[in-house]
């Protein structure tokens, strides 16, 4: 660490000092209560064109439908305004995804089921972001569908873009992905439709959904 590293990081500690949380009368039980049901993350990995924000979507709507309150967090949509400053190199991913993780927890806090649609490559990124929202928040589901099935899609392109050069750090071509080894769910859209993919998932979560408070 250089002086300007140690500096900062000085100064940071300094600043963090006088960040004093302000506990409000409102509480998290006080919103699930309110909405009637427990909220928490609903997080899918997986490469690009595994069908993570298609069945995220389906979920939502299926939860809409049924009372529960809901919001999807999505990659393009949150890089395309909260995190429009960072790049896909491995450094700017981490600090993607730890920032998604602070909305999410913020939007549980609000009482709201999460869904957040994220390729988040790296194991100890999705780790943390279960550190973050707490491991009783957090559902991780595994969307493994093929490479080659995925690539076979490409509905944005990315995937030829990638092999042709023009996209550096792409997931599954010339950067890595680190599957999950016990996600809460896995499914692969090759062999499940959405309808099905939907229904796997609403019975993982169905326990966590209903209140339980005394």
């Amino acid at each position: 660490m250089d002086w300007k590293e140690e500096d900062y990081e000085k100064q940071k500690i300094k600043q963090m000092s006088n960040i004093i949380p302000h506990n409000f009368q409102v509480s998290k039980k006080d919103r699930n209560i309110q909405k009637n049901h427990h909220s928490f993350v609903i997080w899918f990995t997986g490469l690009s064109g595994s069908g993570k924000s298609t069945v995220a979507n389906a979920l939502e709507k299926t939860l809409l439908e049924k009372g529960f309150h809901t919001y999807i967090l999505d990659g393009d949509n949150v890089r395309n305004g909260l995190n429009n400053n960072l790049t896909f190199s491995p450094e700017d991913r981490t600090e993607n995804i730890r920032r998604i993780a602070q909305v999410a927890k913020l939007m549980v806090d609000a009482g709201l089921i999460v869904l957040s649609a994220f390729v988040s490559p790296y194991r100890r990124d999705r780790e943390n972001v279960k550190n973050i929202v707490g491991k009783e928040n957090f559902v991780e589901v595994f969307v493994n569908t093929p490479i080659q099935e995925c690539e076979k899609r490409d509905v944005k392109g990315l995937y030829a873009k990638a092999r042709a050069g023009e996209i550096k750090d792409f997931t599954g071509v010339n950067a890595p992905y680190e599957a999950p080894q016990n996600p809460d769910v896995e499914i692969d859209t090759s062999k499940s439709s959405i309808e099905d993919s939907v229904s796997i998932i609403f019975k993982a979560i169905a326990n966590k959904l209903h209140l339980k408070y005394e």
